[in-house]
């Protein structure tokens, strides 16, 4: 990790902005997306001669709008907070990298500057990075804490002015206080390594157009820790529907919030869906026949548990705050 001096407080506000930018609440089917704007014409260096060959300008990292809460999220405000620091860690200009313009940059924010030594896998080794909000659901919500699952992607400077695609999940851990909700922790995802050969199911899964993956998730599903029950799941539930997955198994709590009790998605055995038919979960306007028949789909599709914005009847469902903005299916084995 390189170290950078601190920024004056003028070039902290100008990161900011731009990391601002970075965030998007679009969620929209993952394309390598087109850098926007025209790179500037190269020009010679101070060095070069008339019979020199200018070099080449990197073309720019692609534009990401602005993340915003939906109408029908619960206590929006709390997730605004968590994905306002997820963006302004994860984001920054030409020559702004390193943990201590990030701590720059977030203290300017409001938030403790050593909350940025949490931050991991989004503070890349890179001059430059933009970064995507895919998603922001609960991980829990109670009267006075809650985890806040923000499921980003990201683009960075590489190599030689190359754009390498990444992303991770992150757990923001927030307590209510005085004049807004802090943020008292960050948990990263932390996907395992790739299997040498992924199993047919798998390969599957992860090429099947009707099911979107973002990339915490779909390195869950390379390392192969996610189990049959959840794919076949899923391939099911995509034979009438498409599917946006939020979470798998990394960036999730270890245990169901505000609880002992261990949660079915860090062993692998859960899915937790956002968008459904191109439909947020959240969103007001999505017809509640849908969110209700795709519960329903989950737990003939062989769920035990299923949660979501709408208490149907039987054992099998359930819902509460935090499950208002997705719907989380269960798996035994």
């Amino acid at each position: 990790m390189h170290k950078t001096p601190v920024p004056g407080r003028r070039a902290v506000v100008l990161g900011i902005v731009a990391a601002a930018a970075g965030c998007s609440s679009s969620g929209s089917r993952h394309t390598e997306p087109t850098p926007s704007g025209t790179p500037p014409s190269p020009t010679a260096s101070p060095s070069s001669t008339t019979t020199g060959t200018p070099p080449a300008t990197p073309p720019a990292l692609p534009a990401a709008t602005a993340w915003a809460p939906n109408p029908g999220d619960v206590q929006p405000h709390v997730k605004q907070r968590a994905v306002t620091l997820v963006s302004a860690l994860g984001a920054w200009p030409p020559g702004e990298q390193g943990i201590a313009a990030a701590r720059a940059r977030i203290a300017a924010l409001g938030y403790a500057p050593a909350l940025a030594d949490q931050a991991g896998p989004l503070l890349a080794d890179a001059p430059e990075a933009v970064i995507e909000v895919v998603a922001a659901q609960y991980g829990g919500i109670l009267d006075n804490t809650a985890s806040v699952l923000v499921v980003c992607r990201s683009w960075i400077r590489g190599a030689e002015g190359t754009t390498v695609a990444d992303g991770a999940t992150v757990d923001v851990r927030l307590s209510r206080a005085e004049p807004d909700w802090t943020v008292t922790a960050l948990h990263p995802s932390t996907p395992g390594t790739a299997a040498a050969t992924p199993s047919a199911q798998e390969t599957r899964v992860l090429a099947d157009p009707r099911i979107t993956l973002p990339p915490a998730a779909a390195t869950d599903l390379r390392a192969g820790t996610i189990h049959t029950s959840v794919l076949t799941a899923l391939e099911t539930l995509a034979e009438q529907h498409t599917v946006d997955v939020s979470i798998l198994r990394s960036g999730h709590p270890i245990d169901v919030f505000g609880t002992t009790r261990p949660s079915d998605h860090p062993v692998g055995r859960a899915v937790d869906v956002w968008r459904v038919d191109g439909r947020a979960i959240v969103d007001p306007a999505t017809p509640r026949s849908l969110v209700e028949s795709f519960m329903r789909a989950g737990a003939a599709a062989g769920s035990y548990n299923v949660g979501g914005p709408y208490r149907l009847s039987g054992a099998t469902f359930f819902s509460d705050d935090t499950h208002h903005d997705h719907v989380h299916l269960g798996f035994r084995t």
